[in-house]
């Protein structure tokens, strides 16, 4: 009876254990920084709406891939940002609002995605916090799983993309 409860118990432990790294670990953007000034990682920042169907899409299919997932999980500090939220954001030494002035859309949103105002977009930020691009668009996994490793090792600093991607092997089948 004994050993029994504690196999069951043990298995529980095992399921919640990996059902924990099924999932994408989402940060608000002041923890994201924050942790990434005491162990520095590059933010990826993930600016969506709530009305949009393609941000709900790649939630759906690609941000629940298991390559994607350890990928976000292990190089990055993934940040989830509404881009039509109301409350006031501390980033970067700058405090960041929606006051309406600028339509629907949150002051953050604006200065990451330079005007450019479309959703789903990934917004990547370096170790620093510093702004390096943005990717506006859905991506697949796969089409995913690249740029996050480009991004990821820096070969933006040396290579262009188009020859990162042209010698790029996949982990998702």
């Amino acid at each position: 009876m004994k050993r029994s409860f504690l196999l069951v118990a043990f298995a529980l432990i095992c399921f919640t254990v990996s059902a924990q790294n099924t999932r994408v670990k989402w940060y608000t953007i002041e923890e994201a920084e924050k942790l990434s000034k005491s162990s520095p990682r590059p933010l990826l920042v993930d600016t969506f709406t709530e009305w949009c169907g393609w941000c709900k899409r790649l939630d759906a299919d690609t941000f629940t891939n298991p390559v994607i997932i350890d990928i976000l999980n292990s190089k990055f500090y993934p940040v989830k940002f509404n881009a039509e939220g109301k409350d006031p954001v501390q980033f970067v030494g700058k405090t960041f609002i929606n006051d309406g002035k600028s339509g629907p859309s949150h002051q953050l949103a604006i200065e990451m995605l330079r005007g450019q105002m479309s959703y789903p977009n990934l917004v990547f930020f370096n170790d620093k916090t510093q702004l390096i691009t943005n990717v506006p668009g859905y991506k697949t996994p796969k089409e995913l799983e690249v740029i996050l490793q480009y991004m990821a090792d820096k070969a933006y600093e040396t290579t262009k993309f188009a020859d990162f991607q042209q010698s790029f092997k996949s982990k998702i089948q």
